[in-house]
């Protein structure tokens, strides 16, 4: 049995304004404009039988998670959170401890939320090839099969054959400079590390434990002390951030390569299936689909004497002229002009404003929550406009705010409104006011979305002005 593990953190940084922190590139719909790559990623799985696949994601980003896996059939996935980040090695001992409860062993496939795989049938072929290597206890790591001299990627160095699917890892290889890349792909002999894996739990427990015994006991006690929430697995916080950081490449594959140990522990699979990791903007471009001008284009767009452009417009008209080689992408609070060639410093911007105390880098205007989500219209001193749309049957949490009174008008749909001691219907048209320091929540009691303004007013309108005394989302 295979059960897929699909590691979703990571901050995505270099494909802003898009990719935010709290809703990064894994949560985008980029490469295909009907799915995140997070449901992209689940749907590859599709036909190999796998059982309900278990996601490691961010606390800050599990209603994003859990709402786009119910949106892709998966509502019965596992999830669990990782209340800070320790790296891959970490994270997938936490699924592996968890795969095993109940006496089961499974062959893990390990997968990235966020890369690109066109041809799907290829990678399914790929892994089910694999399979038989995984049950007799070989750790498995998929290498991609390289289409050009990449700097940006690390390789794996092949070894010898392993039956007909396979090869031994000779030795993993850190990101090269030109002239070593391009005499690696000239060899024939190396593959890019795709950080794709496939192991039985228990062996890759057992492998981390003779390598980094300290990670398997914080793991195991992060997983003893664990709690079930709705759809999540909360493992014990203390335990979790006393664990050392490492990846699975340095605290385990490599040192099995490094170590005296028989190379044959450790195979690369090929897999020449259209991968990208979708790493910047111009990756994005190199797989996306182009016009005869060779523009790359999403939206409302027009490109006038324009080349070899991304150009991605997500709310307004944006219009070139006589520009090659750029990358500009429009959202509803900023926009990106930055060339092709210089598309990695755009994490030098997210730096800016993270040292600059803004916003930016966090969160989109619009922002979703477990009930819905909302659209900050506007904001000046002592006010702030939002329009709030509620999900069928969802509710907002019973709070209170200390510094800000909220006017709500309903523009479509029916609110259920808690103000105090009463509780009262608001329809379209209709509006209510709700006092500063008063104890309220809003319902949409309706089977259509709730759609409404929010007009604040105070001293003070930040999102850590809410008390919540009940919650359904476990967030009181």
């Amino acid at each position: 049995m295979i059960h897929a593990v699909v590691m979703a953190g990571g901050s995505g940084s270099r494909l802003w304004p898009l990719s935010r922190q709290l809703n990064p590139k894994q949560f985008l719909a980029l490469a295909d404009d009907s799915v995140s790559m997070l449901q992209a990623t689940i749907r590859r799985l599709s036909g190999l039988g796998v059982s309900a696949p278990s996601v490691i994601c961010n606390e800050e980003h599990r209603f994003l998670a859990a709402e786009q896996l119910r949106q892709a059939g998966h509502s019965d996935a596992h999830i669990i959170l990782e209340p800070v980040g320790r790296n891959t090695a970490p994270a997938i001992a936490l699924a592996a401890i968890g795969a095993m409860k109940d006496g089961q062993d499974p062959v893990l496939l390990v997968l990235a939320a966020d890369h690109l795989i066109q041809d799907e049938k290829t990678f399914q072929q790929q892994v089910e090839k694999a399979l038989p290597l995984a049950e007799v206890g070989k750790l498995i790591t998929f290498g991609i099969v390289p289409t050009h001299a990449e700097t940006g990627y690390g390789y794996i160095h092949r070894g010898s054959d392993v039956g007909d699917v396979a090869f031994a890892v000779n030795r993993f290889v850190e990101k090269p400079d030109q002239g070593k890349a391009e005499a690696y792909v000239a060899s024939g002999e190396y593959f890019w590390n795709s950080g794709m894996f496939m192991f039985k739990a228990s062996r890759y427990l057992e492998v981390l434990e003779r390598y980094r015994p300290d990670i398997v006991a914080a793991c195991q006690a992060a997983m003893a002390g664990s709690s079930e929430d709705m759809h999540f697995t909360r493992v014990d916080e203390a335990a979790f951030a006393a664990c050392p950081e490492d990846s699975v490449d340095y605290a385990v594959m490599e040192r099995l390569c490094n170590e005296g140990h028989d190379e044959s522990e450790a195979v690369v699979v090929p897999l020449d299936a259209g991968w990208s990791d979708i790493g910047s903007w111009s990756s994005l471009w190199e797989v996306s689909e182009k016009d005869a001008h060779g523009n790359a284009v999403q939206g409302d767009v027009i490109a006038h004497g324009s080349s070899n452009n991304l150009l991605r417009a997500e709310h307004r008209l944006v219009a070139t002229v006589g520009v090659e080689n750029l990358v500009v992408v429009e959202t509803k609070d900023a926009v990106l002009v930055a060339h092709k060639d210089n598309v990695q410093d755009v994490k030098a911007v997210v730096e800016s404003l993270k040292s600059d105390g803004r916003h930016e880098h966090m969160n989109h205007r619009e922002v979703y929550r477990p009930w819905g989500i909302y659209d900050s219209i506007d904001s000046g001193e002592r006010y702030q406009v939002k329009r709030i749309t509620v999900k069928s049957g969802a509710k907002l949490s019973v709070q209170m705010h200390h510094h800000r009174a909220e006017h709500w008008v309903v523009v479509s749909g029916t609110a259920r409104v808690t103000n105090g001691d009463k509780t009262y219907l608001v329809t379209e048209n209709q509006s209510t006011y709700i006092p500063v320091g008063q104890i309220h929540s809003l319902e949409n009691p309706g089977v259509v979305d709730l759609e409404l303004i929010e007009v604040q007013s105070g001293s003070y309108l930040g999102e850590d002005d809410i008390v919540r005394f009940e919650d359904r989302y476990g967030r009181a």
